[in-house]
């Protein structure tokens, strides 16, 4: 009796191993099958996602977000609620941390100019290494050489410029200036492909055509969505726990965790972009064919 419920066993294991090996065998031939998969896979490989994006969260941290911040305190009072209302909406600050900002950028105004002035200097010059990491990742996805520092330093300071000022407006546009969602999710969607559409040109020195980061563009809008939702939904509660566990710490936890899958998803974003701009249909459509059996060695 007790040989039968066994040998049921013994079978049904042995069933499960040949459809597990059938699957991996698929899995592996999936990429010769369906080259898009093919060359996605590989493009993601060689960019090093998590990296790359583990890399621009922490120098986003790290330099630009003190950068914001001093750009906030020598400016009105206006621009500094601004900043203050998206961190709170993009961060999830509320209570404690909310005031702890709002403190910080209030405390600009007393120290003496001469110094503050040569402070947000050097700050800003330090804060321009968020712009060389994302000009080194979209220079990896396009794989394009390392550009010259007389060419890139000044796009690095006006991207980081740039990109501060969209930081601020950032909540506005996702409320659709005080319309609603309805407006403001077409508006997100526009900004962001805008924004990293002109980004990748800039970054890469207009090595790359317009039209063939297209693609990316449009998915990092997409991303610029999907994030801005994502936030609004996940981060009060979860910057709330980490602050009742850690304390102040539960910010810089929580902040830079946020920064991590932000930048993941942009990063995925630019990669797949180039992937998609060179397929048939779409390199057709863009102009960005490359030559057979020479993929990522193209000339744009």
């Amino acid at each position: 009796m007790s040989e039968q419920p066994t040998g049921r066993k013994a079978r049904r294991r042995a069933r499960w191993k040949v459809r597990s090996a059938e699957l991996a065998g698929y899995a592996r031939e999936l990429p010769v099958h369906v080259p898009l998969v093919g060359r996605a896979v590989r493009q993601l490989i060689r960019v090093n996602l998590l990296d790359c994006a583990t890399r621009l969260a922490a120098q986003a941290f790290l330099s630009a977000l003190p950068a914001l911040f001093v750009v906030a305190v020598f400016t009105p009072a206006a621009v500094r609620d601004g900043v203050v209302q998206s961190l709170r909406k993009e961060l999830g600050l509320q209570g404690e941390a909310a005031q702890t900002v709002q403190q910080l950028l209030g405390t600009g105004h007393e120290q003496d100019t001469g110094f503050g002035i040569l402070g947000a200097a050097v700050t800003l010059l330090s804060a321009t290494a968020l712009s060389r990491a994302m000009q080194r990742v979209c220079e990896r996805c396009w794989e394009l050489p390392k550009s010259g520092t007389r060419v890139a330093a000044w796009r690095w300071l006006v991207w980081l410029l740039v990109w501060l000022v969209t930081l601020v407006l950032q909540t506005p546009v996702r409320d659709g200036f005080g319309l609603g969602a309805w407006l403001g999710i077409p508006l997100t969607f526009l900004g962001g492909t805008a924004i990293w559409w002109w980004t990748q040109h800039l970054l890469l020195g207009a090595r790359v055509r317009w039209l063939p980061l297209l693609p990316g563009a449009l998915l990092c809008g997409a991303v610029s969505v999907g994030l801005g939702v994502a936030s609004r939904v996940y981060l009060p509660g979860a910057m709330t726990r980490s602050i009742g566990q850690f304390g102040p710490y539960g910010v810089v936890f929580t902040g830079l965790s946020w920064l991590i899958v932000m930048f993941t998803g942009l990063t995925l974003a630019i990669a797949l972009g180039r992937v998609l701009s060179e397929e048939e249909p779409v390199a057709e459509l863009l102009g960005s064919r490359t030559e057979p059996g020479h993929w990522g060695g193209a000339r744009f």
